[in-house]
């Protein structure tokens, strides 16, 4: 694995040697938040404040960034973290160790809308599909085979266990849509593919390979969806965030500083920035900037998000 160090530009951004299949190109990253976070994850815009919203899963932090005026917010959860995500009357709604929990505008009232505890496992990675349903992954601490999954989980609490289109999940991470909705992406971690499956609105059906991320370039974790249907996905011990066609094929690779990108999206003025967040656990002498969020300027145009319809 190759770590790209970067070098200055003359307005203060690094650049980062970004791999195509057309011309080569360079693509320059800032650091957005400056951040030793354990393991941050899911990076959300929330179109209602302006700010990115994103976690530290391990240390249970849920973290707020206005790029506006540079404000953060930090709050603290009484459970490892795996996502937070917009609702549509404000507050948020998150992906806790035992369940599914809800927090009020401010940080408060909480109250669980799903609660299912199981020994050894967490919440993890999670996303908010076109309807306004929440779809939550899992995982075992251990990532055991088998020992994940993903649920649907409707804004009355229903939920709904997807092991049928999905069979066996070991560790449950990035989900998205393709523009129109028919289509979502699923990345179980460990096969190292990330998957595409037929989206009726509600049922997601039919899964198979969309790409195989190859040996040693890392495991695929979080991913986006942009405006034109490519999908960006952020490789844990690859160093690098890929973007693929709406075809499968390797569009661009831009590698980071950093060896473990955990997520991106879209955010910012007209969705254009991308943001990713990153890692310093389980490395012995990590980067200074893992654990940081980083943003790429003027990188796409994301698709505007949907907050949890409650």
């Amino acid at each position: 694995m190759r770590a790209a160090s970067g070098r200055r530009t003359a307005s203060g951004r690094r650049t980062a040697p970004a791999r195509s299949a057309g011309p080569a190109r360079r693509a320059a990253y800032e650091v957005a938040v400056r951040e030793q976070a354990r393991l941050g994850e899911g990076p959300t815009w929330d179109a209602a404040t302006g700010r990115l919203i994103w976690v530290d899963i391990l240390a249970s932090r849920v973290h707020t960034y206005d790029p506006a005026d540079g404000r953060r917010t930090v709050m603290a959860t009484e459970q490892h973290v795996g996502a937070a995500k917009p609702r549509a009357g404000g507050g948020l709604v998150v992906n806790l160790r035992d369940g599914i929990g809800l927090y009020g505008p401010g940080g408060s009232p909480f109250s669980w809308l799903v609660r299912d505890p199981v020994p050894g496992r967490r919440g993890n990675d999670a996303a908010v599909a076109p309807d306004g349903a929440l779809w939550a992954g899992t995982m075992r601490y251990d990532e055991a085979p088998g020992g994940g999954g993903l649920t649907r989980v409707a804004p009355d609490g229903t939920a709904t266990e997807q092991s049928g289109p999905l069979g066996d999940v070991a560790v449950s991470n990035g989900t998205g849509w393709s523009p129109d909705g028919r289509l979502m992406y699923y990345a179980d971690s460990p096969t190292r593919r990330v998957d595409v499956l037929d989206f009726d609105g509600r049922h997601a059906r039919g899964r198979r390979p969309f790409v195989v991320i190859e040996e040693g370039a890392g495991d695929p974790d979080g991913l986006t969806v942009d405006a034109d249907g490519c999908v960006w996905v952020a490789l844990w011990n690859g160093g690098a965030v890929r973007r693929y066609t709406p075809a499968g094929r390797l569009d661009l690779t831009v590698e980071l500083p950093v060896p473990r990108p955990t997520a991106c999206a879209f955010g910012g003025p007209g969705l254009r920035d991308l943001y990713i967040t990153t890692a310093r656990a389980g490395q012995e002498r990590p980067h200074p900037l893992a654990g940081s969020v980083l943003v790429l300027p003027d990188a796409g145009r994301g698709l505007p998000g949907t907050p949890f319809a409650d």
